[in-house]
């Protein structure tokens, strides 16, 4: 070979392998300065509290600051908004509820970000849904509750964190399976929607566990049924609604850390084995138990199964319940 065609011969494969060295080296210094967290939903709640779990285990980790910011309403659709039109360079992430990666786009004529293109970066909890009831409510157990509900067409409340979330649609698919039709009201969170139930404004929610429970607890508001196919190990006497004649009815809800488009696989990569990391740590795992949460992690390309798979689930139920798009 002439030292021309040699010289050609390595300027090519230095070309070659020049762009993954270039990807990774996007990593390297990866964070260099505050990440900032925008979180889906108002303080309190179940996406709020592991958020902000997370956000301290990866600047412990990574070695700078995970800043929370709220920014709630429009089911989640304002803060995709925020984080799908940053910069796709790691410093701007989502924290979510299913709605605005899933739902949202069958519940919303327009939507001014596409979720399909948001990069998947991990699941951080998942938890079972129950049926949580105002503490005066007339019916003491679930079946009461069914038979109350299908005695008093629409004139049962029940609360939600918005339209389009877990809260939302799993009521619209209870009321499908069961024949009973109750009226909604869509709040901006967990935190509102809770409140108002202990008050007695609202008469009923489908809730993620972590919160419920509390209020359970405290004599606030009475869990009568959970949304799994098992009894839970923390609520032994209390039955599924699979049991009590509400076929094939499993709910729970998740929460999920989601970059902007086209962030660079490395920096994705990187967030994503530091929150598995996060995840294995006993101190974690301990915390996420007394709050009756269960940790999730896997990777990338898991959290992207589970996004497409709850999206078709959800809109399944969006299309057969006649919910009109807003």
């Amino acid at each position: 070979m002439s030292r021309y065609h040699a010289l050609i011969a390595v300027a090519a494969a230095l070309f070659a392998v020049s762009p993954a060295v270039g990807q990774q080296d996007e990593a390297a210094d990866y964070p260099n300065r505050p990440v900032k967290i925008i979180v889906s939903v108002p303080a309190g709640g179940g996406v709020d509290t592991a958020a902000r779990i997370f956000a301290a285990g990866l600047q412990q980790r990574l070695g700078q600051p995970f800043v929370v910011e709220n920014r709630g309403g429009a089911g989640g659709n304002i803060a995709a908004e925020t984080v799908y039109a940053a910069d796709p360079d790691g410093y701007t992430l989502l924290a979510s509820q299913p709605a605005p990666i899933t739902s949202n786009i069958a519940l919303y004529k327009k939507l001014n970000f596409d979720p399909a293109a948001l990069e998947s970066v991990a699941v951080m909890t998942k938890f079972p849904n129950v049926l949580l009831l105002r503490q005066d409510f007339p019916a003491k157990t679930a079946r009461e509750f069914i038979a109350y509900a299908k005695a008093n067409p629409g004139k049962i409340t029940y609360a939600s964190q918005g339209p389009g979330t877990t809260s939302h649609l799993t009521t619209e698919l209870f009321m499908k399976l069961t024949g009973t039709k109750m009226l909604h009201v869509p709040y901006r969170g967990t935190g509102p929607a809770l409140n108002d139930l202990v008050a007695g404004h609202v008469d009923f929610i489908f809730m993620e566990l972590a919160s419920a429970y509390k209020l359970h607890e405290g004599g606030k508001a009475r869990i009568v049924a959970v949304a799994t196919n098992h009894r839970l190990d923390i609520l032994p006497d209390l039955p599924t609604l699979i049991e009590i004649g509400v076929p094939g009815f499993v709910s729970d809800t998740w929460n999920a850390i989601s970059a902007p488009p086209k962030t660079p696989a490395p920096i994705v990569a990187k967030l994503n084995q530091a929150i598995d990391a996060i995840v294995e740590e006993p101190d974690t795992r301990k915390r996420f138990e007394q709050l009756n949460m269960y940790p999730a992690g896997g990777s990338p390309a898991d959290m992207r199964k589970l996004v497409e798979a709850e999206t078709h689930r959800w809109g399944e139920v969006i299309k057969k319940a006649g919910i009109q798009p807003e």
